[in-house]
């Protein structure tokens, strides 16, 4: 088997553990002095890529790039892949505020791809933000490739990729040839932390930054957000004495029987 490249996604969202509230105009959850991070199913895939490389070794898996669509702060979250252990990172800059649909994100990699030539692609099956499941599949669609989506393991013999990927009925096993794009799962690996040295070393890796003009791709919205509002809260529970009276009100307060 000839040296593999693999182009990893990798998007800044709000950290898993803040609070996320409502902005005040109501279009959106408030980003402003908020924590952000690396969505963790896209540390999962990077992690699953640095895996490959300790398996398979470095002359097999020669090259892992880090790809991030998002505005200029999304560099810190590619900083964070190249200390996992990605070797360079490319940046797709956009402005504030720019709202990067799954269609367009889809495209943009499909441009690097074309540049970058990666013989499979991982992305996480979804970022927390949005949740929208959507990027992995279209980004198969566009390029024609194979796809292996919610992978929770994951294995590469002579170009052969072998997938085991969580269905509603269990799992599923899968095998398809390389180029291929496959997504990531929570239980695929658990992500490691950057040590120091590494973090230290990221920093002098390099990034490639490049705008969706550069690659010829409109990003403009197709979809319009009207109106973000908070769930309603929930009612506190009661106790009911007896089973007549929890009938009573079921039938007469909560009118489901």
């Amino acid at each position: 088997m000839s040296g593999l490249r693999i182009l990893v996604g990798v998007k800044r969202v709000v950290d898993f553990a803040a609070k996320v509230r409502v902005n005040s105009q109501q279009t959106g959850v408030e980003t402003a002095n908020v924590k952000h991070s690396m969505n963790p199913f896209d540390e999962i895939a990077v992690e699953e890529a640095i895996r490959l490389r300790e398996k398979l070794g470095k002359d097999k898996v020669t090259e892992i790039i880090a790809l991030t669509c998002g505005p200029k702060k999304s560099q810190e979250t590619l900083r964070t892949a190249l200390a996992m252990g990605a070797d360079k990172g490319v940046h797709v800059e956009v402005a504030d505020g720019q709202i990067l649909e799954p269609l367009a994100v889809a495209k943009l990699f499909s441009k690097i791809v074309e540049k970058e030539k990666p013989d499979l692609i991982l992305l996480g099956k979804q970022a927390i933000d949005d949740d929208s499941n959507q990027t992995g599949q279209m980004l198969a669609g566009l390029l024609s490739w194979p796809q292996a989506t919610f992978a929770s393991k994951l294995d590469i013999q002579d170009k052969l990729l072998t997938v085991v990927r969580e269905v509603d009925g269990g799992l599923e096993t899968i095998a398809t040839k390389l180029p291929a794009v496959v997504t990531a799962d929570l239980r695929l690996n658990e992500p490691r932390y950057a040590s120091l040295p590494n973090i230290m070393k990221a920093k002098k890796k390099k990034i490639e930054t490049l705008t969706p003009k550069d690659l010829n791709v409109d990003v403009t919205q197709r979809l319009e957000t009207l109106k973000v509002t908070e769930p309603p809260k929930r009612k506190g529970g009661i106790v009911v004495g007896s089973v007549d009276e929890l009938i009573d009100k079921l039938r007469n307060e909560a009118g489901v029987l």
